[in-house]
Parts: C-alpha cells; sequence; structure tokens
C-alpha cells in the first residue's frame, strides 16, 4: 500500500519529463544550428568586407604604399567596427587598423594566412595576443595577374559574437521555459482528464463494493473507458438483480423458519451447528448466537439427540425417530433428519427437524384416560341396572318389597347416568362455544351471582349445618355470562359443601385486586394433596374416588367449572393442604371502572 501513487502522480511526472527532454534537445539542437548559422553569417559578412578592401588596395599592395594603406586601414577599420591587416606574401604585415605594422609579428604562420596565400579563402578563430581576445578571423589572397599579391585579413572579437549568441541563446531559453510550462498546464489537463473518469471509475467500484448496487457510472466519450464503464453498471445491475433475488429467498426462508413450530438445526459434517431457528432457541433455552458455531455435543446435553445427529449424518435418506427430553415434566419429541448434499452430490451435513409432541402425547393420555375414565363412570351404573334388571325378570319383580328397593335403585343409577351425560354435553357446549367465540359477555354486578349461588346451595348446606358468608362490594361489575358464571361458582360451592364437616364455614368472596376480579370460595373441609392439585381439573379425575361417588359426583365439575373461566378469558388457581381445607380462586379481566 505504501508503494501506491495515483495515476495521475504517475502519468503527469512522465509527460513533464518527456516535454522537458523534448524541448532542451530541440533547444539545444536550435542553439547550435543558431550558432553555426551566425558563424556562417558573420564569416561571410567578413568575406564581403575583405572582398570591398581587396578592390580598394589591390594594385597598392606593396612595401611603396604602405604607410598609405596603413592610414587607410586605420581609418576605414573603426568605420566598420572591423579590424583590417593587410599582409604581404612573406608574411610581413605592412598596414593593420588597429596596431602599429612595424611592432607586429610575422603572420607566415596564421592559419588564415597559409590558406589565403594558397588561393583559397582562410577562416579561423583564435585568441590574438596583439588586442589580447578571441578573435575571428577571415583572410582573402589579393590576386595581381593571376598572382597572390598579398593578403588582406579582417577580423572582429569574438566577444561581439558571443553577445549576439548569448542573446540568441536567452531568447531561446525564453521560448523553452514559456513551451515548457505551458506543455506542463496542458500536460495537468490532459492527465487530469485522463485520470477523472478513471477516478470515477474507482468511486463507483468502492460504491459497489460497499453495496450500493443501484448506483450508476456516468459513461464518459472515451471508448476504451465508455465500455469498462458501461460493462461495470451491466455488472452492477446483475448483482443488484442477483441480489436481491437471493436476499428475497433469504427472508423467505427466514420467514419460514421462523414461523415454523418445528425445531430446525443445520448441522454440518463436523457435527457443528451452522443455523437454528427461534422455535430451536426455545426448545434448548438458548440463544441462537451461542448455538452457532459450535459443536451439538458442546450446547445441547442431549444424549439421544447426539445419537440421532450421528445416525442422520451417517444416512443417505432422511431418517426418523423419537426423543425423549427428560425433565420436570419430560418433553417428547418427533426427530426427522435429512443428509444435505453440496452441487457435487457431496455430504456436507445434516438437517434435523425436531417436533415437540409432548402436547399431543399429553392431549392422547388425558383422551385415553377420557375414554377409560367415561367408561368406568358409565360401566358402574349400568352394571348395576342391567343386574337388578335381570333380578327383577328373574322374579323378584313378584316380591313388592325388593321391587320397590331395586327400582329405587336403579332410577338412582339412571339419574346418575343422566347427570353424566347432561354434564358431558355440557362441558361440550361450553367447549364449542368458546372455539367459536358465541359465548356472551355482559357487564354485571358480582354479588348478584353470589346470592344466586347462596340460595341455591341453601338447603344443602342447612342439612350439614354449613354457614354460607359472603364479601362482596355492591358495585363490583365485570364483563361476564352471568348464567355460566353462576354455574362455575355453584359447583365449587357444591364441593365445598360435600366436602366440609358439619357446622363448618364456606366463605365465598370477590373483590378487585391488581386489576382483576378475584371470586374465592373458601373451605374448611378435609382439603386436596399436593400430587392431586395438577390433576384435579381434568375430566373424571377423583382424588378420593369411593367418597367421590358416594357424594354423588359425577368427576366433571372442576372440568366444567375450568372451562367456564376459561371463556371468560381468565383463570382458576387452588390452594388446599390435608386438614386444613380449600381455596378455589377464579381471576377475572379487569373490573368495571
Amino acid at each position: 500500500m505504501g508503494n501506491r501513487r495515483k495515476l495521475l502522480w504517475q502519468l503527469y511526472p512522465s509527460y513533464l519529463v518527456i516535454t522537458f527532454v523534448s524541448v532542451a534537445a530541440i533547444a539545444w539542437f536550435a542553439s547550435a544550428a543558431v550558432k553555426t548559422l551566425y558563424f556562417q553569417s558573420t564569416t561571410d559578412d567578413l568575406k564581403a568586407r575583405a572582398k570591398l578592401i581587396e578592390e580598394i588596395i589591390k594594385w597598392q599592395l606593396d612595401h611603396d604604399h604602405a604607410i598609405a594603406l596603413d592610414k587607410l586601414c586605420k581609418e576605414l577599420g573603426p568605420a566598420i567596427a572591423t579590424r583590417i591587416t593587410l599582409i604581404l606574401p612573406s608574411g610581413k604585415v605592412i598596414a593593420d587598423s588597429h596596431e602599429d605594422p612595424a611592432q607586429m609579428e610575422d603572420h607566415s604562420i596564421r592559419p588564415e594566412f597559409k590558406d589565403a596565400i594558397a588561393g583559397n579563402v582562410g577562416v579561423a578563430q583564435r585568441y590574438s595576443f596583439s588586442v589580447h581576445q578571441e578573435m575571428m578571423y577571415v583572410a582573402l589572397p589579393v590576386l595581381e595577374k593571376g598572382d597572390v599579391a598579398g593578403v588582406v585579413r579582417v577580423s572582429v572579437p569574438m566577444v561581439e559574437v558571443a553577445a549576439v549568441l548569448n542573446r540568441i541563446y536567452l531568447q531561446v531559453a525564453a521560448g523553452s521555459i514559456a513551451i515548457v510550462v505551458l506543455a506542463a498546464l496542458v500536460s495537468l489537463f490532459i492527465s487530469h482528464r485522463i485520470n477523472k473518469p478513471i477516478t470515477a471509475l474507482k468511486g463507483g467500484a468502492q460504491r459497489f463494493a460497499e453495496g450500493d448496487l443501484e448506483y450508476r457510472l456516468e459513461v464518459p466519450h472515451t471508448e476504451e473507458i465508455a465500455a469498462l464503464a458501461e460493462a461495470m453498471n451491466t455488472m452492477a445491475a446483475q448483482l443488484h438483480s442477483r441480489f436481491s433475488t437471493v436476499t428475497s429467498q433469504r427472508n423467505e426462508l427466514e420467514a419460514v423458519l421462523s414461523s415454523m413450530m418445528e425445531a430446525v438445526l443445520v448441522i454440518d459434517a463436523s457435527e457443528r451447528v451452522l443455523r437454528v431457528n427461534q422455535s430451536a432457541e426455545r426448545l434448548f433455552d438458548t440463544p441462537a448466537h451461542r448455538m452457532e458455531g459450535r459443536s451439538v455435543r458442546e450446547v445441547i446435553r442431549r444424549t439421544d439427540l447426539h445419537r440421532f445427529v450421528e445416525k442422520a449424518l451417517a444416512a443417505d435418506q432422511t431418517v426418523e425417530g423419537d426423543i425423549v427430553f427428560r425433565g420436570a415434566p419430560d418433553r417428547f419429541i418427533q426427530a426427522h433428519g435429512t443428509p444435505l448434499k453440496d452441487a457435487n452430490g457431496s455430504r456436507i451435513g445434516a438437517l434435523v427437524v425436531l417436533n415437540d409432541v409432548t402436547r399431543l402425547k399429553t392431549l392422547e393420555n388425558i383422551r385415553r384416560d377420557f375414554v377409560t375414565n367415561v367408561s368406568h363412570e358409565l360401566r358402574t351404573p349400568i352394571t348395576s341396572i342391567k343386574g337388578f334388571l335381570e333380578t327383577l325378570k328373574e322374579g323378584a319383580i313378584d316380591d313388592p318389597e325388593n321391587r320397590e328397593r331395586f327400582l329405587d335403585i336403579i332410577l338412582k343409577h339412571t339419574n346418575r347416568l343422566n347427570m353424566i351425560i347432561e354434564d358431558l354435553l355440557t362441558l361440550s357446549k361450553i367447549e364449542q362455544e368458546a372455539e367459536r367465540k358465541e359465548i356472551h359477555l355482559e357487564e354485571a354486578n358480582i354479588i348478584n351471582v353470589l346470592e344466586a349461588v347462596s340460595k341455591t346451595c341453601k338447603n344443602i348446606a342447612e342439612e350439614k349445618n354449613i354457614a354460607l358468608l359472603i364479601n362482596c362490594d355492591e358495585k363490583l361489575a365485570g364483563r361476564i355470562n352471568p348464567t355460566l358464571l353462576e354455574q362455575a361458582v355453584l359447583n365449587l360451592v357444591d364441593n365445598a359443601i360435600k366436602y366440609s364437616d358439619q357446622g363448618s364455614i364456606v366463605h365465598l368472596d370477590a373483590r378487585a385486586s391488581d386489576g382483576e376480579i378475584v371470586i374465592r370460595v373458601v373451605d374448611q373441609g378435609c382439603g386436596i394433596s399436593r400430587e392431586h392439585l395438577d390433576r384435579i381439573f381434568e375430566r373424571f379425575y377423583r382424588v378420593d374416588k369411593a367418597r367421590s361417588r358416594q357424594a354423588g359426583g359425577t368427576g366433571l365439575g372442576l372440568a366444567i367449572v375450568k372451562h367456564i373461566v376459561n371463556a371468560h378469558g381468565g383463570r382458576i388457581e387452588v390452594r388446599s393442604s390435608p386438614g386444613e381445607g380449600s381455596t378455589f380462586s377464579i381471576h377475572l379481566g379487569r373490573p368495571k371502572e
């Protein structure tokens, strides 16, 4: 990451280097060409000057005219800003525009002189010890009748040439700098134009990576980058469509798993829990994050389940089994295991579905007990009726005394059968109406219900010298079905009277408590052992079967009470201890304000 640089700073310096090198090369070649051209121009100019001087002095170049020639050179040289030197073929200087010819050394060894003596134009650049500076020399032969009569040499200081060249170099440098600056700006603009769509592509890719697949890149005019932008937009659209499909399917799967009553566990080949639903969390009383990713043996301490998981992972097809989770109470589980395979058919785990059938088992037991109990309850009176009828048929009908006694017994058992059937029909009717929500509730005073019950039970209470005491606010009212609630309280009071001793008291208490109406029936009877308290509301369940039948009960009274209370949206509770009496509490909805 530390060595990465932006594309702009990779392109721009490259452009700058290329521009600088190119301009520098052009400037160098241009300077060299200008220098050569200027030297050539200066040389040609000096040739022209030398030619003019040659025409002036060609017939006078000898010792006899030396003084006149020297004077001419000294006059003409400054006028044309040129040093003029006239040299005889021997190398002797006879005239010079800047120095005394007599003081000047022999020039026969000068390269420009040698070239001129040879009949050519002599050109040279060197340091002059006479004037003490760098000079450019051009020497022309002076021909007289085809022979070289002497040499005309003209020269200019190189400092002047250098000054002109420096001005030219300065102009070339200024132009080069201007070109470099302009090229740098243009390069920056071009680099930015190249980098801008790429930066946009980078930003778009980052947004795609962050999950914003609905974002679309702007398509630039550059063909290659435009094709890339279009490809990325197409990719984003396809990914968005696929992610939407996957998300929709995942949400549907989540909804299905969440709504399933069965517990679902997805387990890999190493027996690690990959996924669980809410039902599994409730079944094992463990949140999903504590189960997922861990071994099933670690998070679920159920040996039967471990064996079933091993069986499901080893099987090639769906396996089923029954598991019992021991506890208080026991829980009965139906287990289904299906192997999971990948696209290549390799086994990767198993799907385990656990269905808690404890309630079904309980209902099945209740149904079986109900069938057994109702059969038993009906068998006793039917057997008695049949026996006494057979006895009468065999001749006892002719015995007036026995006939009346037998008929009374038959009538008694017939009445018992009728009571059982009526209670069963009442219980069935209450259940059906509660399911169809046909039980009508209305605002009514609770005191009226309690007084009606007291009047109904007055006679049987007086027979056992039992006092019925009512404690209820006359204004206490709630949404009730007076007839059904009266029947429920009547059953409780009837039981209280039946199982209470002579001279005891049965309390009927109703009051508002914590936003509820609580109706309590309190007796001072024999009480109920703790092991029976959870089952006394079951059909035909009897704490003391012999005493219950002797008291004339059908075994359905408390079941009817429970269903009536449930139909009111309430609940019933019981507290009892042997020898200390019992308290049955009916809890109904909020009282009327």
